[in-house]
């Protein structure tokens, strides 16, 4: 890809290919469904029980690494389809694994979650 320089108009076009990426995530990807619907869970329960700043930084920090992990699994998978269409074991392994990275984080996420609410929700 040629480098044209830097412009503010190239930049918020990169923002709108950006949010269109977010869209499809949340409107396509049946995955990213699930961690939204638990987002929303977490959002609601951490206003209620009242986060300090600091839980509040390592939930929003945590949903947002489970998002990202899942927008660059989903992005892997189509990419993956496009290139082997028919079944390749290289692209399963691959696919596999992107899936395992959104595991681990989803799973770091939850650890963490229940690190601070259990505690709260248990007074």
């Amino acid at each position: 890809m040629k480098n044209d320089g830097f412009t503010l108009r190239k930049r918020l076009r990169s923002f709108k290919f950006a949010s269109n990426g977010i869209r499809l995530l949340v409107t396509r990807e049946h995955n990213a469904w699930i961690h939204c619907f638990i987002t929303a869970c977490v959002l609601l329960t951490g206003s209620i029980v009242g986060l300090s700043a600091t839980e509040w930084i390592a939930i929003v920090f945590a949903i947002g690494m489970v998002l990202a992990a899942e927008a660059v699994n989903s992005s892997i998978e189509a990419l993956a389809d496009l290139v082997s269409p028919d079944y390749n074991e290289a692209i399963k392994r691959t696919k596999d694994l992107a899936a395992g990275a959104v595991l681990i984080l989803a799973i770091s996420a939850a650890t963490i979650g229940l690190i601070i609410f259990i505690p709260k929700l248990a007074n």
